[in-house]
């Protein structure tokens, strides 16, 4: 998640508006006001719409965008000193634009295409070990189409095969050993008694599972045991220049999609439960190598969906780690309010949860592999039936208890009262202390009149404007953003495409593209950089867009293209998507103003009709905008059936 998405979901635009002395009001799901940019004590024709994260003044400014855009405005700033000053109110840090060194990126690369070749060596030798092919063929159900996509190999016995295979290829020892393909230990040499470093083979008979990163580069390798008594049973790459355990989720580069199309994340303990769970239809599973959840995941997950299932193995140490994993989904995910602690350290402060994570239970001890093995639809069935993390840990903790004694009761209580109390939603907390005091059957005051056994928390005073509060989990999937992202990562692709999207745009009796077609700032500084690179001709347009971008928006130029690496190499299919993507932008925008305009209109009525004039232009120019964009659009259909 770069550190533009993380300030844009930690800020609440009400509240950032608010404090800058706007009165806000509501207007059905927006908000009201007077603008702070010019004078004006008759109408409010200010509005913020929280769900999008967006302002735009109708009256004297006609302005508009995000926080970094209001922040701008008001304070004078440049995008990179908006961004760090709303970085520090976010608790974010912003860390330092360097870019990566070539040499840097040089090596890394390098590492990469080694471990490519290694997926190469091991697969070839998989193919020809009967055994372990009839394992994973039998004993794992894995077709051999599913073993070829996911690259599994096998490693042999013996601790030189790699220097063997790939000294003579032109590889170093360093380079197997930076990849995390050799490991180094000190020995003592016989001859002179000196200690000397050997390296050896790290993976020695084991089935071979390449890990890539989010974007499908390879960066390591787990490895599962062939041999019942070797252990570990799992063993994965050393931490290395490519690879940190950390922050990839195994199975993510195939999973994007499909949890962008199910807006949902599955994730499962190992590897072989990923594979099978993919081979079996449901292709929005991944895992995070055997470890408890971090932040760095979460914040992978959370670009793709809120929705979140642990779907972890039935053992305790499954079980424990859907506990392990509470901290880090808290963390990742959005919050507010001051740090505090119950009783049992579960939760770190009183922040509210902005995602839905859930929890599901694996029935008769089985792995989801053997799951879905026995039963695909059951597996279909067992997520949907997934329960909210507080109803997981309320039925955990009360399996195997005397509920009928007070002591567990109280305990019990310590331990999920912080948790209702993290949710972001008034209904959701009543129902689930309802809930809480029908298991426990007492009475629901006696949950919310006192701690149960626990510290003493302060809480800030909730404000008028908390109260007000969206729920900005929304915002996570408005369908501006995502077709605003989209267009941009094909322009930044195809910078030459915006030749043809002008001359499209003026046949059709509409205005060139611009800046202020996008909402957000990011998304406004990214489009004037390839704009300002089409418009010159001394340099490449790549190269100009490359060596222009404001470093602040590095890592959203990367990201925009990391989206669009399969795209459609035919630029006339490119260009006709493209088109009717801003278009039912502009008519989005569009409509949205329309209709905040009406009401505006109304309520200057209700007041005098002092601006009456002023909406009524505006009205009219909407009008004829949603008539052209309509003709436009009329024009595309009959051209595709000529």
């Amino acid at each position: 998640m770069s550190t533009i998405d993380e300030v844009k979901s930690k800020i609440d635009i009400v509240d950032l508006v608010s404090e800058a002395g706007v009165k806000l009001r509501h207007a059905g799901r927006n908000y009201t006001g007077f603008c702070p940019f010019h004078d004006n004590k008759h109408t409010p024709a200010f509005v913020v719409w929280p769900e999008s994260g967006t302002w735009r003044c109708f009256g004297q400014c006609n302005e508009g965008g995000d926080i970094f855009k209001f922040v701008m405005k008001r304070e004078g700033l440049d995008f990179k000193d908006a961004l760090q000053k709303l970085a520090d109110r976010a608790g974010v840090k912003v860390e330092s634009f360097v870019a990566e060194k070539p040499e840097v990126k040089e090596a890394h690369e390098h590492l990469r295409i080694l471990l490519e070749d290694v997926v190469i060596y091991y697969r070839s030798l998989l193919f020809k070990n009967n055994e372990i092919l009839t394992y994973l063929r039998e004993k794992r159900g894995l077709t051999d189409a599913t073993i070829e996509t996911f690259g599994l190999g096998y490693a042999p016995l013996g601790y030189d095969n790699l220097h063997k295979h790939f000294l003579p290829k032109g590889y170093s020892e360093k380079d197997l050993i930076d990849a995390g393909m050799l490991s180094v230990r000190d020995a003592e040499d016989e001859r002179n008694s000196q200690h000397v470093t050997r390296s050896f083979d790290r993976f020695r008979n084991r089935i071979m599972i390449p890990i890539r990163d989010e974007q499908g580069k390879m960066a390591g390798f787990g490895a599962r045991i062939v041999d019942p008594t070797d252990i570990p049973k799992f063993l994965n790459s050393p931490e290395t220049p490519i690879f940190t355990k950390g922050k990839i989720l195994y199975g993510l580069d195939r999973a994007r999609k499909p949890i962008r199309a199910a807006d949902q994340a599955v994730i499962v303990e190992g590897y072989l439960d990923v594979i099978a769970l993919h081979q079996a239809g449901y292709e929005n599973v991944v895992s995070p190598m055997g470890t408890a959840l971090t932040e760095d995941q979460l914040r992978l997950l959370k670009k793709l969906s809120r929705r979140i299932v642990l779907a972890l193995d039935p053992d305790t140490a499954g079980q424990k780690a859907v506990l392990r994993g509470l901290d880090a989904a808290r963390s990742a995910m959005d919050r507010e309010g001051e740090l505090g602690f119950d009783a049992r350290g579960l939760l770190r402060n009183e922040a509210r949860l902005q995602a839905d994570l859930r929890v599901a239970s694996m029935p008769d001890g089985l792995d989801p592999d053997e799951l879905v093995a026995r039963d695909k639809e059951e597996w279909k069935r067992l997520i949907e039936n997934a329960k909210p993390i507080v109803t997981h840990v309320m039925d955990s903790l009360a399996v195997g208890q005397n509920l009928n004694d007070a002591k567990v009761k109280n305990q019990i209580a310590a331990q999920v009262i912080p948790l209702i109390e993290d949710l972001p939603n008034a209904l959701e907390r009543d129902t689930y202390r309802q809930a809480l005091a029908r298991m426990l059957r007492v009475d629901e005051r006696s949950l919310m009149s006192a701690q149960v056994r626990g510290p003493v928390m302060r809480r800030k005073p909730r404000t008028v404007i908390q109260k007000m509060q969206p729920d900005r989990s929304i915002m996570a999937v408005n369908p501006n953003l995502k077709i605003e992202s989209y267009c941009l990562g094909v322009l930044l692709r195809k910078p030459d495409l915006l030749y043809r999207l002008d001359k499209s745009f003026q046949e059709f009796g509409l205005s060139p593209l611009a800046a202020e077609d996008f909402e957000y700032t990011d998304h406004q500084l990214l489009f004037g950089v390839m704009r300002l690179a089409v418009e010159q001709d001394e340099n490449d347009h790549h190269q100009y867009v490359t060596s222009h971008l404001p470093e602040t928006i590095s890592d959203l130029s990367k990201e925009l293209l990391a989206q669009t690496e399969k795209l459609e190499v035919v630029d006339d299919k490119v260009l006709e998507d493209l088109l009717a993507r801003f278009i039912d932008l502009r008519r989005a925008n569009a409509m949205v103003n329309n209709i905040q305009l009406r009401f505006l209109q109304d309520e200057d009525q209700q007041q005098g009709g002092a601006n009456i004039k002023m909406y009524q232009e505006q009205n009219l120019r909407l009008a004829k905008l949603l008539h052209n964009l309509d003709q436009a659009k009329r024009k595309m259909s009959l051209k595709r059936q000529a």
